[in-house]
């Protein structure tokens, strides 16, 4: 029995591979309804049809076991099925945020040795696939064999497969992907199924760092999948008549942990290719959610403000993943209302850590889950160190947080020395993110020691976005801060030395950076500087910072 009341001896150790994951679901429950989202709905029976479809697809083309696959679809049934036929064949997948501008992407592609992408049609507001590739891989469209690609910017990248798509030069189409898939035999998709290994690598996440560009995390089936069922199955205590509601992407992993939790039990995940805050009060009334996994606060802020807030009936909720200790006290208050009955928890996590280190449970006092981001699963171990000393800290001192676990991510792609220098020789990953842990065991977020901002849910290396600002002519070095945020949390700020070249236009420098970074990695704020405030080595950001809190009337 742990502190929390949790009972550890009565917990089992669970692990297969993804595609398992979703068969053993399919075994028991095969007419159930597995995945609700606005485009429609899917059995089990209909989701593992049309992954075998899209798995012998995968195979036909070529893909061999361990090679990677690009996953660039929104939020949708067919990202779900491509996840999963990925991992039926062994591929690892490459999940590819739908938010990159070109440049971005044309990263992911060459970093991560894509040797074939999966995207769609799909053109709005929001997206538009085909045009973002075209920018991205230069030459796209003038390949004289889509199944074929030779690109000098992506050297291993053979195929780009278009579902739901007609013909598109540079493209496999929906009709040439569905007539190669007829080719495989479902005796050699399983054959290829029995062999992926549990400690294989099922999905490359790339997360920002303290570095220019995002770091790949490898991570395994026995992370991915055990992450999923800890959390949910043993931590949420998910039913078999589960109703995982979360609006957000599910190329980032907490949301695919809801939905693969959903899965474990042969339960049912509701989501959205877009979060709408309409479209989100409706799901949560009319699909009878049971557990909602929101963890940004620019949606419930949308939600709350929405006419339909007051009439929205949430009474068949149980339990909300919300970190309800960044927000507003008044979101808080405003579910606390709404739902009196249903259970707050915060978590903890990042994507080295497969999503989740800490969360809430039943076990624990209900208000902890207003103002703590819970205690960690069971199996992860969490430390509070000095950074100087390296010694353990006590009830609410305040250091680095560092865990270890089954949950551990492998290493980041094609780094072994940022792998090396995040984890030590016992195996401790080192989060560089400041924290503390109550009396009771609880954990609480401080800040980061990282060069890293929070914008609105989103890691955004300040790295990353000063590189872009400083390949334009005008500019000699580029500074980025974090400024407060009540929607956002955190929104970036830029400081700027001319470099002389012409004349430093700020609306012509945010079009720049537009154009090659993800909208909510862009700056805000733009300031000239003659002189930078320095240490006796650093620029002080911590000044600027303050400088410009001072002139905008920010507070923290």
């Amino acid at each position: 029995m742990c502190k929390q009341g949790e009972d550890y001896a009565s917990l089992r150790i669970t692990a297969t591979t993804l595609g398992d994951l979703l068969l053993n679901a399919w075994d028991k429950v095969p007419d159930k309804e597995a995945l609700v989202f606005p485009e429609g709905r899917k059995t089990y029976d209909e989701i593992v049809q049309a992954v075998f479809h899209k798995a012998r697809g995968l195979i036909a083309l070529g893909v061999k076991p361990g090679e990677h696959i690009g996953i660039l679809l929104p939020s949708g049934i067919a990202f779900v099925e491509t996840l999963f036929a990925s991992a039926m064949i062994g591929a690892v997948s490459v999940l590819m945020n739908a938010r990159y501008k070109a440049p971005e992407m044309t990263y992911v592609a060459e970093n991560a040795d894509l040797v074939a992408i999966v995207t769609d049609d799909t053109v709005s507001e929001h997206v538009n696939f085909m045009v973002r590739l075209g920018e991205a891989l230069p030459g796209l469209a003038e390949s004289p064999d889509p199944k074929t690609l030779a690109l000098d910017v992506a050297p291993l990248l053979r195929r780009i497969v278009l579902l739901g798509g007609g013909e598109v030069p540079g493209f496999v189409s929906q009709a040439a992907f569905d007539e190669v898939a007829a080719s495989i035999s479902d005796e050699e998709l399983h054959r290829r199924r029995l062999g992926v290994r549990i400690r294989s690598t099922a999905m490359i996440l790339y997360t920002s760092g303290t570095s220019a560009n995002p770091k790949g995390c490898l991570l395994s089936h026995e992370a991915v999948v055990r992450e999923s069922i800890n959390l949910t199955q043993q931590r949420w205590r998910f039913t078999e008549d589960e109703r995982a509601w979360s609006p957000m992407p599910l190329f980032h992993v907490a949301a695919m942990l809801a939905m693969l939790g959903a899965v474990s039990v042969g339960g049912t995940f509701i989501g959205q290719p877009h979060f709408d805050p309409g479209e989100s009060l409706r799901q949560i009334e009319a699909e009878k959610v049971t557990m909602m996994f929101l963890p940004f606060v620019t949606f419930h802020q949308a939600m709350i403000a929405h006419p339909d807030w007051d009439k929205t009936d949430m009474s068949s909720v149980r339990l909300q993943n919300s970190c309800f200790a960044f927000m507003p006290d008044r979101v808080g208050q405003a579910y606390a209302e709404k739902a009196p009955n249903m259970l707050q928890v915060g978590t903890m996590g990042m994507t080295e850590a497969t999503g989740i280190v800490t969360t809430g449970g039943y076990e624990m006092d209900r208000q902890l889950g207003l103002t703590k981001l819970g205690y960690p699963l069971a199996g992860i171990e969490l430390r509070i160190v000095d950074t100087e000393t390296g010694r353990d800290l006590g009830a609410d001192e305040r250091g680095e947080i560092l865990f270890r676990g089954y949950n551990l991510f492998d290493g980041y792609y094609k780094d072994p020395e940022k792998t090396a220098s995040a984890i030590d020789a016992d195996g401790w990953y080192h989060s560089g993110d400041i924290g503390s842990l109550d009396a009771n065991g609880h954990v609480m977020f401080h800040g980061r020691f990282k060069d890293m901002l929070k914008v609105g849910g989103e890691n955004v290396a300040a790295a990353e976005v000063e590189a872009v600002l400083a390949s334009h002519p005008a500019v000699r070095l580029a500074q980025v801060v974090g400024l407060p945020d009540e929607r956002l949390a955190e929104i970036p700020a830029a400081f700027i030395e001319p470099s002389g070249d012409g004349e430093v236009d700020f609306e012509e420098l945010i079009a720049y950076t537009k154009a090659r970074l993800a909208s909510f990695k862009v700056p805000r704020h733009v300031r000239l500087i003659e002189e930078w405030p320095m240490s006796a080595s650093k620029i002080q950001k911590f000044k600027l910072r303050v400088q410009l809190m001072d002139e905008l009337g920010l507070k923290d």
